[in-house]
C-alpha cells in the first residue's frame, strides 16, 4: 500500500507503508517506524495533515497534557495531526507564560482605525445598497486609505451588517400603476445591508407588482424618413415563423418597396431574425440586409 503524507511546509512525501495488524485503532509503518492514528483524514489514499498555525483552546490543554506526561513533541503533532511547529510554539508559549492563549498583537496589524470603521458602517447605514467595491472606493476618496473590499466587508460584519436580498412584497395602495410595457426588472441582484432581525423593516423590502416582469414584446421599425407601426407580439414567444408571417411580411415588405432601391434592413442577431427561412424571405424579396457583428451594439440606432 502506498501512501503519500503532506506534512506541514507542504512538503509531498511518499513512502511505501506495509500496514500490520490492527490494535487499538493504531497503523504501523515498518519503513518510517512512525505510528499512523485512524483518525488521520485518509481518502484516495493521501494524509493530509492540518496547516493551521494556532489550535482551538480546549485542543491546545489537551496537546499541553500529552507533552507533560512525557510524549514527544512528533508523536503530540501526528496524534493531533498538526505540524510539530504548531505544537513547538505552543510548548514554548505554555512555558513562558503559563497558558495557552494567543499573545496581544500576534496577529497581523488592522488595515483600517477605528474612526475608518465608523465611517464605513455610517456610510452604509446611509446607503443599504452599496456594494463594498463602491464603499472601498468612497474610504480611499474620504481617507486616501487603500483596502480590500474584504476588508470592508470584515469591518461591516464586525458592525453587524450583512449583504441580503431585499424581502419581496407586493405594494398595496388605492391606485396601481397600469401595465405599460415593463414597470420593474426582477434580477434580486441588489443586496442590501442590514442588522440581524430587521428583515420585515419597511425600510428594507423591494416592492414588485403581483405578477413579476410583467410586460409587452413589441416591434417597430425607424429610419430617417419615418417610422412603421408598432406591432404587439401577442401569445408566446417570437420564432423564426411568426418573425416572417407577422412583422417581414405585413411591415417590412411594404416599406422597402415604398423606399426602393436604396433600402436596406437592418436587426440583431436574435435567432427569430437569423432563421433560414427569414434569410430565404429576404433574398426572394431582394431586400439588402446588413449584417450586425456580433456583441456589438454599436449600430443600434436609437
Amino acid at each position: 500500500m502506498q501512501i503519500k503524507i503532506h506534512d506541514g511546509k507542504n512538503q509531498k512525501k511518499e513512502i511505501k507503508a506495509e500496514i500490520g495488524m490492527v490494535q487499538k485503532h493504531l497503523f504501523y509503518c515498518r519503513n518510517c517506524e512512525i505510528r499512523l492514528r485512524s483518525n488521520f483524514f485518509l481518502r484516495q489514499g493521501y494524509l493530509r495533515m492540518s496547516q493551521q498555525r494556532d489550535l482551538p483552546e480546549s485542543m491546545a490543554w489537551r496537546v499541553i497534557g500529552r507533552l507533560e506526561s512525557g510524549q514527544t513533541q512528533r508523536s503530540v503533532a501526528d496524534a493531533v495531526g498538526v505540524a510539530r511547529s504548531v505544537v513547538a510554539r505552543l510548548w514554548n508559549r505554555f512555558q513562558e507564560k503559563g497558558n495557552v492563549r494567543r499573545r496581544p498583537g500576534a496577529c497581523r496589524l488592522r488595515a483600517t482605525t477605528s474612526t475608518d470603521d465608523r465611517y464605513i458602517q455610517l456610510t452604509t447605514r446611509r446607503n443599504r445598497t452599496e456594494n463594498a467595491t463602491e464603499l472601498q472606493r468612497q474610504l480611499l476618496l474620504a481617507t486616501g486609505r487603500r483596502v480590500s473590499s474584504q476588508t470592508v466587508r470584515n469591518r461591516l460584519h464586525e458592525g453587524g451588517l450583512y449583504a441580503r436580498r431585499p424581502m419581496v412584497c407586493i405594494p398595496l395602495t388605492p391606485r396601481h400603476h397600469e401595465t405599460r410595457f415593463s414597470l420593474e426588472c426582477d434580477t434580486r441582484r441588489v443586496l442590501v445591508w442590514r442588522d440581524r432581525g430587521t428583515r420585515n423593516n419597511p425600510a428594507f423590502v423591494r416592492e414588485r407588482s403581483q405578477y413579476r416582469r410583467a410586460g409587452w414584446m413589441v416591434w417597430g421599425g425607424i429610419s430617417i424618413g419615418g417610422r412603421t407601426d408598432l406591432h404587439i407580439i401577442r401569445n408566446g414567444t417570437l420564432t423564426g415563423r411568426r418573425y416572417a408571417d407577422e412583422i417581414l411580411r405585413p411591415h417590412v415588405i411594404p416599406y422597402a418597396g415604398a423606399i426602393g432601391d436604396s433600402f436596406v434592413f437592418l436587426d440583431d442577431n436574435a435567432r427569430p431574425h437569423r432563421a433560414r427561412l427569414v434569410e430565404n424571405m429576404l433574398e426572394a424579396e431582394t431586400i439588402q440586409r446588413m449584417e450586425w457583428p456580433a456583441c456589438s451594439p454599436d449600430l443600434n440606432p436609437i
